[in-house]
């Protein structure tokens, strides 16, 4: 990975999490246990503090930085989809940020929460426990569903086991010029799906 000093701060990352060789560390960051962080994710701590607590995850090109003396916090089983910013914000316990997302300072994601895809979450903002965010601004659309809750809860739990995966088994190697025959597919977590997938399948239920 490339981790820089920054006066004196040296990046901290738990044994047991996993960063990809290609994402950036400046400085006061803080990698929990358990944590995933994906490709060409940056996390710029020459200003405020950045932490991902236990068993969180920041996938490929998300940006994290900060005001001085602000902390940018992802807390324990967050979830920061591809290319989503966190600017100086908390999000909370088990919640999760949708893919191109930006968060903003002094925002706070509350526990259980879903922030959709492509969402502006605003300054200040408090969004309470169990929420769905969507738009730009993003507003509250209503409370999640259990069902809703348990989803996000497994993909956090595949990002777990994906970080396992990484550390054992990711290594370079040079590409093949051809695809070898009988090439057969990846099987780890093969049963995890889409949300809208799900739904469909207990509405047909239910219908």
């Amino acid at each position: 990975m490339n981790t820089y000093e920054f006066q004196g701060m040296i990046p901290v990352v738990d044994p047991s999490a996993y960063v990809h060789p290609t994402a950036v560390l400046i400085g006061d960051v803080i990698i929990g246990p358990h944590c995933y962080v994906g490709a060409n994710a940056v996390l710029r701590g020459d200003f405020g503090r950045l932490m991902l607590n236990a068993g969180s995850n920041l996938q490929d090109t998300c940006v994290m930085h900060g005001f001085p003396n602000c902390d940018t916090l992802v807390d324990v089983d967050g979830h920061v989809g591809h290319g989503a910013v966190l600017h100086g914000c908390r999000v909370g316990r088990n919640a999760m940020i949708g893919m191109n997302a930006v968060i903003m300072d002094n925002a706070v994601i509350g526990e259980d929460s879903i922030v959709a895809a492509l969402a502006f979450v605003k300054a200040d903002m408090q969004v309470p426990p169990r929420s769905l965010v969507a738009g730009v601004p993003g507003k509250v659309i209503r409370e999640l569903t259990q069902q809703e809750i348990d989803w996000k809860s497994k993909g956090t739990a595949v990002y777990q086991d994906l970080a396992l995966l990484s550390r054992d088994t990711l290594r370079p190697v040079q590409p093949l010029q051809a695809p070898e025959p009988g090439r057969g597919r990846l099987s780890a977590m093969a049963d995890f799906e889409p949300l809208f997938r799900l739904k469909r399948e207990s509405e047909q239920q239910q219908g």
